[in-house]
């Protein structure tokens, strides 16, 4: 797989090569290690952003994008909490042997700060969760509100370095108090501590955005009312043939016909409204519904892209205040998204609209089905609506601007990449016994323009019921703990030709390999058989 590049005026590709040129070595010394700021959005699809051929406004990502590297294929875990663990930890799996790479940088001499959602599997232990690790740190545990509820307390709440605040307690610079941009204020104020340091910094940022409830401030609503009245098929037809266009796709790549992408699997999470929840989990033509039911599902998707347009104006607040510094030059900054758009019928109250702090309502999967263009499936799949993210890295320092590669990575590869970057080799042993093996490998030959060896396998899907399994072009995949499908993701990476039946023998091949994967797993863990 080669990595391809965007053609540039000469004038930057002159000023590409010089910067280029300057990237550290593998193992950079301590006075030229890169700053690090993580960003990780929440069940935003594939084709969600402005840079990966959306329509919602998203400039400083798109800046980031056009003088970094985009990756056409990164992997998740196909959900907040699994890749969230796999992130964290380097491993698809792991038991209390697992350690976090954050003290790793902060014993190297980094600075560290975070704000935002935290989400673990129970496998992760305690000792790698974020408020023991992060110097300062402003968490809450998996779904809450946008806006501060009505009631004045949230569903779940949060904590500031591992203490419990209430909402009144939050400081916001924003007022009505809205989740993403106070998380923002938080991670603004300790950045601007950790400037001040001589030492690099990591800052991670796991917003929330655009997860359910759909609650966004009514000037970004405003932006985007009318835009999908238009209807799904027409908008996913036009990001589609954008991707194309940006080189994101090939143009021989077909796209997965939404009737087969419904949401049968994950049942409503609440009662009332039964002939909506119901019709809920499949896709119907946007021609079907009347106009009164046409707006509606407008304001909904109105309401998606607000939430997204306002994590993309607090990135700019970071990168902003990044450049004021000069910091912006030896910073790599990482963006994605940790699984594909959600479907789930979480929906509380039918008859208040999305938008506000009182509602609670969800994204419909025809909507979701067009953030996960051009692929098939959502959230928890293991096939790559759910288990394919977009993925940016921008370092002006240490990547040449304007690439698209092909290579394909894992958010298992973070953890030896930041390793590496800070020149840290990771330990045998922590808290008095031996660490478990680091499974992913390293991306700094990617960011240099090098082509890395790839991996032997990736691991996705939310546990074994939505398993995938890939390794080269070819990937095992199933749902619900159905029959394992075949596929070859180079010929056919919207997986519409499932090639079980034709060829047993790789099946075979596949299947064998990924069960000496879960042997070899289990023995390492000293998990029972």
């Amino acid at each position: 797989m080669n990595t391809l590049c965007i053609r540039l005026p000469l004038c930057l590709l002159i000023l590409a090569s010089a910067l280029f040129a300057c990237q550290p070595e593998h193992s950079p010394s301590p006075s030229s290690r890169p700053n690090i700021v993580l960003i990780i959005a929440d069940d935003i699809g594939y084709s969600d952003l402005g840079c990966y051929g959306a329509e919602i406004h998203t400039p400083n990502l798109d800046r980031l994008a056009q003088n970094g590297l985009r990756f056409r294929t990164f992997y998740n875990m196909a959900k907040c909490n699994p890749t969230r663990s796999s992130l964290i930890t380097g491993r698809y799996l792991g038991n209390e042997r697992a350690i976090s790479f954050v003290p790793l940088l902060r014993q190297a001499g980094y600075s560290a700060i975070m704000s935002g959602k935290e989400h673990f599997d129970k496998w992760v232990p305690q000792h790698a969760y974020f408020a023991p690790t992060f110097e300062n740190s402003f968490t809450f545990w998996a779904t809450t509100e946008y806006f501060v509820p009505p009631s004045g307390k949230f569903e779940r709440p949060f904590f500031l370095n591992g203490k419990q605040i209430e909402a009144e307690e939050i400081e916001a610079d924003i007022l009505p108090k809205y989740k993403t941009d106070f998380i923002t204020d938080y991670a603004l104020r300790w950045l601007e501590e950790v400037m001040q340091r001589d030492q690099p910094f990591f800052l991670l940022l796991p917003y929330h955005a655009a997860h359910y409830p759909l609650q966004a401030r009514p000037e970004d609503i405003a932006k985007y009312r009318g835009t999908y009245l238009k209807g799904w098929e027409a908008v996913r037809a036009e990001r589609f043939e954008r991707m194309k266009a940006l080189g994101l796709i090939d143009s021989t790549t077909r796209l997965s016909p939404p009737e087969g992408n419904t949401n049968k699997f994950r049942g409503a999470s609440y009662r009332g409204w039964e002939e909506i929840r119901k019709k809920w989990p499949t896709y119907y033509p946007w021609n079907s519904m009347r106009p009164e039911e046409q707006d509606e599902k407008d304001l909904e998707m109105a309401v998606f892209a607000a939430m997204i347009d306002r994590m993309d104006q607090n990135i700019g607040r970071v990168v902003q205040r990044l450049e004021a510094a000069g910091e912006l030059d030896n910073t790599l900054i990482l963006f994605f998204t940790d699984n594909g758009s959600c479907p789930f019928d979480s929906n509380v109250d039918f008859d208040i609209p999305p938008g506000p702090a009182e509602s609670y309502r969800c994204l419909s999967p025809p909507w979701a089905n067009v953030g996960n263009t051009p692929f098939r499936l959502y959230k928890q799949n293991g096939h790559e609506g759910g288990a394919r993210t977009h993925f940016i890295a921008h370092w002006p320092g240490g990547i040449q601007p304007g690439q698209i590669t092909a290579q394909p990575a894992h958010v298992v590869d973070l953890f030896p990449t930041f390793l590496e970057l800070a020149g840290i080799t990771y330990p045998p042993t922590s808290n008095g016994q031996p660490t478990l093996p680091l499974q992913g490998h390293s991306l700094l030959p990617i960011f240099k323009g090098e082509q890395r060896p790839e991996p032997e396998f990736f691991l996705s899907g939310h546990t074994e019921r939505f398993r995938m399994y890939r390794r080269g072009p070819w990937k095992i995949v199933r749902q619900n703990g159905e029959a394992w499908e075949l596929y070859h993701m180079q010929h056919d990476p919207t997986e519409l030709n499932n090639l079980a039946g034709q060829q047993p023998e790789k099946l075979q091949e596949m299947v064998q390999a990924y069960e000496a994967y879960q042997q070899a797993t289990r023995t390492e863990l000293g998990m029972a058989d």
